[in-house]
């Protein structure tokens, strides 16, 4: 069963700041916006504040997507259930001992605490080896007495974490069903069932991840959907995942490792959708917020998807994420003098409560935004909009005395090195995502949103020599469009591990078939409308003797031996320019993507055209000295909405909308495409 295809549709995200919503109505094409503080304690209570600024009908809404961060910050900041492991015998310690890696490279201390701490890894006996053979049986009495052990404890959730289950599950499902005999809730985690691949430390990290985060992910999704509910909503709610496709709400807790980055999942996705249709398919996505700067990679309009994404020290979640790369550095980022007496940006961020000093909620901490607001990049004739009697003199004595006299500046020009550290950073995050996967910085255009991303990017593109910057319709809320815009998406993952030359090929083709049919089935029971379904085909290949994995597309779920082998080598040879023609090949993981698209929708009125203006000085709102490299120059500054539907304009210049502020530095341009967007060509160094 499907529901219609939805003339309203809610995309909801919420953020460490703020929760963006957009509302879209198929059938007025009308659009609405929000944009409210994030109520962390309790994420739905922002989901449903930002519905009521919107005036939302919610008995007219057929469809609300969601992405959240509740899974992301519950395992960062370590607010997690009470959780349980039960393992083989002798093998408890696998979680904290790692890959016996250090914290800090090159120093001789640091500190990791494991998920599930030690007096609640417990062990049992049974032994499986990596062909699937059965050396000790599994004893039930033991499993029984660890599972009423762990309630004794309090665990709210358990682990079940065997050897090799990916070769022959049957201990991990026999001791699975003796624990549901006694378990309370369905918070029970099988390792395999959840990541079938042959590393034991990284399956048992996510299974841990999985375990713990699912009761937080399971209360607030049926909170939210029950206040939804009482609220008149009768459709379907859908939830984000990290690899950039959506579940159903009743179903996302089951895996709820797999929501570990939703929500800068949603804005890559928003990118590759928006890019697609302007006709710039390489991307390099930069996403910086309140709280935070993401980016990410784009080739051919297909984010980049790993599963081998450690989201913290020795915290692996080997499930497939877009890979999204994050650094402390956002509008709300603390700047400080350390006690060295270098200029620091981040990661300490002033929230959303109390925010920066210009929110005039009582923030004392210089921040990104209020050194954009001295620096007239942000108006200060806004400030009066905000709550409080913090005045711009207020803004520059703070930074005067915190930063300036510490560094020998004065309040402005420590402000304008407040930009320039972070800048640093964030370049540094786009390197990492670029040049270390072995791509060219230069070959990519820039993808510049959330809400202070468009005022930054110019900058960074000039650092690192990206040539054109692509500014969305809404920057701002681009996290909820990609809400609107995803399709549903499963993945899948089975452990082979044997060298190419011993697989058995049959086999291979019979798990795609089945991986085939499971993701198909997944997809037709959730009641969303899709135009088809599409797969997509991958293995994860080494080196015999190697740790790390290459990844390899494939065009059939049915191939040879001597394809895989030929495929792995070219894609070892293009990522590392070196043949070993004398080692084997071998074969790790056997992937496939099984993805639900859905119907486009118009989103052509994301700015109203009513408002449009034929002439680019018709859409001028005033001027104002802004500082730049090379001090104070008078800026023309413009209203997106009332922007031509084509224009030409020369930087220096300021564009303001509801969600953002563009920065067009002097000797850059900037024009609109069809759809709205404005492209930025960057020109030499200012």
């Amino acid at each position: 069963m499907v529901i219609d295809s939805p003339d309203q549709v809610v995309g909801v995200d919420v953020g460490g700041t703020f929760t963006d919503l957009v509302l879209i109505d198929q059938g007025s094409r009308e659009v609405k916006l929000a944009k409210v503080p994030s109520t962390l304690d309790n994420q739905a209570f922002g989901v449903l504040n930002a519905l009521e600024e919107t005036n939302a009908d919610l008995s007219a809404v057929s469809l609300i997507i969601h992405g959240t961060t509740t899974t992301t910050n519950a395992v960062l900041e370590r607010k997690l259930s009470k959780t349980g492991l039960i393992t083989t015998r002798g093998f408890r310690d696998i979680l904290e001992l790692g890959r016996r890696t250090r914290p800090q490279a090159y120093g001789m201390k640091g500190e990791f605490t494991p998920i599930i701490p030690r007096n609640l890894r417990i062990e049992v006996s049974e032994r499986m080896d990596s062909s699937g053979n059965i050396l000790i049986p599994l004893d039930e009495t033991e499993v029984s007495k660890a599972a009423k052990h762990l309630l004794e404890e309090g665990c709210e959730s358990v682990v079940i974490h065997f050897l090799h289950p990916y070769a022959n599950s049957v201990h991990e499902l026999r001791a699975a069903e003796i624990v549901r005999g006694i378990w309370p809730n369905d918070h029970i985690t099988m390792g395999h069932a959840l990541l079938s691949e042959s590393r034991e430390f990284e399956r048992g990290v996510t299974a841990a991840v999985n375990a713990s985060v699912q009761p937080l992910l399971d209360r607030y999704v049926k909170r939210l959907t029950d206040e939804l509910a009482t609220n008149g909503y009768t459709g379907e709610v859908l939830v984000m995942n990290g690899n950039g496709g959506m579940v159903s709400s009743q179903l996302v807790a089951t895996e709820a490792a797999k929501t570990v980055m939703s929500g800068p999942a949603s804005g890559v996705m928003a990118a590759a959708y928006t890019g697609r249709k302007t006709g710039i398919e390489n991307l390099i996505t930069y996403d910086m917020g309140g709280t935070s700067t993401d980016v990410a990679l784009i080739r051919n309009a297909q984010p980049s998807v790993s599963n081998e994404i450690e989201i913290e020290y020795a915290m692996p979640i080997h499930v497939p994420m877009v890979d999204v790369r994050t650094v402390g550095a956002g509008g709300g980022s603390i700047a400080r003098v350390n006690v060295v007496g270098l200029l620091e940006v981040g990661p300490e961020s002033a929230g959303a409560n109390p925010g920066p000093i210009c929110y005039g909620r009582g923030g004392t901490d210089p921040t990104i935004s209020d050194a954009n607001l001295l620096l007239k990049r942000l108006d200060p004739g806004k400030m009066k909009s905000v709550e409080g009697g913090t005045s711009l003199e207020d803004v520059a004595n703070i930074f005067a005395e915190k930063l300036g006299d510490p560094l020998g500046l004065d309040a402005v020009e420590a402000a304008a090195a407040v930009i320039r550290v972070a800048n640093t950073k964030m370049a540094g995050a786009i390197r990492m995502v670029s040049i270390s996967l072995g791509a060219d910085p230069r070959d990519f255009s820039l993808f510049a949103f959330g809400g202070a991303g468009p005022l930054h990017a110019v900058a960074l593109a000039r650092e690192l020599g990206i040539p054109q910057i692509l500014v969305p319709c809404r920057p701002g809320i681009t996290n909820a469009l990609g809400c609107v815009v995803a399709d549903l998406r499963q993945d899948f993952v089975n452990a082979i591990n044997r060298p190419v030359e011993n697989v058995d090929m049959e086999n291979v083709h019979s798990i795609f078939a089945r991986q085939m049919a499971d993701g198909a089935d997944a997809l037709n029971r959730q009641n969303v409308e899709l135009r088809k379904i599409k797969y997509t085909y991958s293995v994860d290949m080494q080196f015999v003797g190697q740790t790390h994995l290459l990844r390899v597309s494939l065009d059939t779920p049915t191939p040879d031996r001597e394809t895989l082998r030929k495929l792995f080598e070219q894609a070892y040879f293009k990522r590392f320019r070196v043949e070993l023609a004398e080692i084997k090949a071998n074969l790790v993981n056997i992937n496939t993507s099984v993805i639900g698209e859905r119907e486009e929708l118009d989103l052509s009125s994301l700015i109203d055209p009513i408002g449009r203006k034929t002439q680019l000085a018709d859409a001028q709102t005033g001027s104002r000295q802004v500082y730049f490299d090379k001090g104070w120059q008078d800026t023309p500054i413009y209203w997106r909405d009332h922007l031509p539907f084509e224009f030409t304009m020369e930087g220096p210049a300021i564009i303001e909308q509801m969600d953002t502020t563009i920065l067009v530095e002097p000797g850059d341009r900037a024009r609109a495409d069809t759809d709205g967007n404005i492209l930025i060509t960057v020109g030499g160094p200012t």
